[in-house]
């Protein structure tokens, strides 16, 4: 039985890393100005992105190359270099957005399996069809597409791959496309630049053209000043509804400007669903847990199992970010000898540990700290602060750039958290 594939952000190196070690069966991530994320894409250069190919094809993994701006013809050139440079790193997939850009892609690398980007807003069997006869292997769909429809499009077209969107952030647009911020910033979000607009907040004024008067519209305190501010996808509960169906191949997480903790509790969680359906175990409430020790805008189950009109609880309101339940505190360096502190550590703490998918731990007790097992969580606390300089530290923040000894080896990418608390603000981007 084939089963359905996790595909997670790969914002950079590490958080490539990060997603695979998790439990990401695939990644997306781009390099340049051609990928709809210019933030992510300029973390990545040819030689870091190779590597990333290269230890997700090591772990049987693989890796899908992010093409989807939006470009003009002054571009044009350095898009077919760009495309050939692209599959000369023997990628898996380029994900693409427009029927040009699929053609010249199809031209300059035949072999190379091509997805239709999100951008494009396939909603029907016509258009799918029509990307299909163009060469696309997969259609990634429009956000507001149904469950049922997807269905429908599997049905006539089976060879036709379909992923769809199950968690991160929404666009206030009709699948990304607003031009909120190049009215405000000149930060064309189409090519890449989207500066986040519709997370801000806003006042309403009224305006007399007649008398040339300008009045601000006084609101209730905390309803509707962000009035655009979408709520955060998120699907985990009816991973077992989306397989049923039986038209799904891949599942989508988004989120490549995202901290690698998201990179890594998404594909954990939607690993473990995913998981838990084959297994004949699915437990939709369980996976929220998880999921809220992020920061988020609040959750939407959106439109994929609800048509638009049915659904009234997709935009928040009240506040653009709030933090989660949790707080990170470290992470383990790829070594698995030493940490990287993320917010701040005194000897004595008690600190949640989160692993990668699969890790074995054992308990130890010595001089620098101990790991031990508690109601089922592992913990680590330290009886000193080691930094790899020999200094011993009698505390440590996130602005402390030395790395510090463990108790023993432990996973690479594990993170550390503690409960979050109010005095702790936003939560820090670890």
């Amino acid at each position: 039985m084939k089963k359905v594939e996790l595909l997670s952000p790969a914002g950079n190196l590490e958080k490539l890393k990060i997603a695979i070690d998790f439990g990401a069966d695939a990644v997306y991530g781009g390099v340049s100005h051609f990928s709809l994320r210019i933030r992510s894409g300029k973390e990545f250069d040819m030689e870091s992105f190779k590597e990333g190919i290269d230890y997700a094809h090591a772990r049987g993994k693989k890796v899908y190359v992010t093409i989807n701006g939006f470009p003009f013809n002054s571009q044009l050139k350095l898009l077919k270099s760009h495309i050939e440079q692209m599959a000369g790193l023997n990628p898996d997939a380029f994900i693409v957005a427009t029927p040009g850009v699929l053609k010249l892609a199809h031209q300059i690398a035949p072999d190379m399996p091509l997805h239709l980007s999100t951008q494009a807003n396939v909603l029907n069997l016509l258009d799918a069809q029509v990307y299909h006869d163009m060469g696309a292997k997969r259609i990634i769909a429009a956000r507001e597409i149904s469950l049922k429809d997807l269905g429908e499009i599997k049905k006539e077209l089976p060879d036709l791959e379909v992923e769809v969107f199950v968690h991160g952030s929404m666009c206030f647009a009709y699948s990304g496309r607003c031009l909120i911020s190049t009215l405000q910033s000149g930060r064309v979000p189409n090519r890449g630049s989207c500066a986040n607009d519709c997370r801000f907040p806003y006042e309403i004024y009224a305006a007399s053209p007649e008398t040339g008067t300008l009045f601000k519209l006084v609101e209730e305190e905390g309803i509707g000043t962000y009035i655009m501010n979408s709520k955060d996808l998120n699907l985990a509960s009816h991973i077992k509804e989306i397989l049923d169906a039986g038209c799904i191949d891949s599942l989508k997480i988004e989120g490549r400007t995202k901290a690698p903790y998201y990179a890594a509790i998404t594909a954990k969680v939607y690993r473990q669903a995913i998981d838990d359906y084959y297994a004949g175990q699915f437990d939709g409430d369980s996976y929220q847990r998880e999921l809220n020790t992020m920061q988020n805008r609040g959750f939407t189950d959106a439109y994929l199992i609800n048509r638009p009109f049915e659904k009234h609880d997709t935009q928040n309101l009240d506040f653009t970010m709030m933090m989660g339940t949790h707080q990170v505190s470290g992470l383990v360096d790829e070594s698995g000898e030493w940490f990287e502190c993320k917010y701040k550590t005194f000897p004595g703490d008690e600190m949640e540990l989160v692993f990668p998918t699969g890790s074995d731990i054992k308990a130890v007790d010595n001089e620098i700290g101990r790991i031990w097992e508690e109601n089922g969580q592992w913990k680590i606390a330290f009886n000193q602060l080691l930094a790899e300089s020999g200094k011993v530290w009698d505390q440590v923040h996130s602005g402390n750039l030395n790395r510090f000894k463990l108790p023993s080896l432990l996973p690479h990418f594990t993170f550390f958290r503690i409960p979050a608390t109010e005095e702790m603000g936003t939560v820090t981007k670890c």
